[in-house]
C-alpha cells in the first residue's frame, strides 16, 4: 500500500425531517430534538477534521429517525418506531432517496481509493448523551474501533496517546462508551476491505461538551482543536 487516503464521514449530522414524511413524526417531534434524533456536534466536527485535513467529507443532516445510515439493511435498529410500521413501500422509498446514495457515495470514494494502491483511513463523526438510563457516561471521548484490526487498534492507541500529551485534561476512552465492533458503517467496510487495506475509526464525543455562548463555544472550538491536533500527531507517527 502506497500513502493513506483520509475520509471523514457523518451520518448522524443533522434532525432533518423532509416534508414528504413529516406527517410520521406528528408525534414525534419532541424526539427529534434530543439525542436520538440526532448527534449534535457531529456534523461540525467532522467538517473541521475534513478542512484542517483536507479530506473528503460526506454528512446527512437527515434525522436518524427517519433511517439510521449507521445501520445495515435489516438491522432492527434501520427504522423508528416512527418508521418502522409505515407502507413497504414508502420505506422503500427512503431507502432509495436517502440510505443508498450516502451509503454508494461512501463506499465509491474507499473502493476507488483502494484500487489506487492506497490504505483508507476513515473517520465516523459521532456524539453521545452525557447520561443514558440513569448511567452517567464517563468519557470526554470515545474511540471506537475493531480490536482484531491491529491497524485500527494502533491508531486508536497512538491518538489517544496523543491526547493524553497534549490535552491531558480531557478523558479519552478507547470503545467506549460502545463497542467499535458492533454494526455500522465503519463495520461494513471491515467486511469489504483487507487489513492493510482498510482502518476504520468512530469518533465520540461527549455532547456536553457542545455548547453555545461565549464561554462554552470557547471550549468546544478549542475541544475540536484539541481532536484534531491529537489526530495528525497520531496520523503522522503511523504514515
Amino acid at each position: 500500500m502506497s500513502c493513506s487516503y483520509l475520509l471523514i464521514t457523518c451520518e448522524h449530522g443533522g434532525n432533518r425531517i423532509p416534508l414528504e414524511y413529516s406527517d410520521l413524526f406528528r408525534s414525534s417531534k419532541a424526539l427529534l430534538e434530543t439525542h436520538r434524533g440526532w448527534d449534535p456536534g457531529a456534523l461540525m466536527m467532522a467538517r473541521d477534521l475534513a478542512r484542517e485535513l483536507t479530506a473528503p467529507l460526506v454528512v446527512s443532516t437527515v434525522s436518524r429517525l427517519l433511517i439510521d445510515l449507521n445501520r445495515s439493511i435489516g438491522h432492527k435498529d434501520l427504522y423508528s418506531e416512527a418508521t418502522r410500521a409505515a407502507p413497504a413501500g414508502l420505506r422503500q422509498g427512503i431507502v432509495k432517496r436517502y440510505y443508498l446514495p450516502y451509503r454508494t457515495r461512501a463506499e465509491g470514494l474507499v473502493r476507488a481509493a483502494v484500487a489506487d494502491g492506497r490504505r483508507v483511513i476513515h473517520i465516523s463523526s459521532h456524539s453521545f448523551t452525557p447520561e443514558l438510563h440513569g448511567e452517567v457516561r464517563n468519557a470526554d471521548i470515545g474511540l471506537l474501533y475493531d480490536p482484531v484490526r491491529p491497524g485500527e487498534a494502533d491508531l486508536a492507541k497512538r491518538w489517544q496517546a496523543a491526547f493524553s500529551a497534549n490535552a491531558p485534561a480531557l478523558k479519552v476512552r478507547r470503545n467506549y462508551p460502545y463497542a467499535g465492533k458492533a454494526d455500522g458503517l465503519t463495520n461494513f467496510f471491515r467486511q469489504c476491505f483487507a487489513l492493510d487495506a482498510y482502518i476504520g475509526i468512530e469518533l465520540e464525543i461527549n455532547q456536553k461538551h457542545v455548547g453555545e455562548g461565549r464561554r462554552a463555544g470557547r471550549r468546544w472550538t478549542e475541544l475540536r482543536g484539541a481532536v484534531i491536533s491529537a489526530l495528525q500527531i497520531a496520523l503522522n507517527d503511523i504514515n
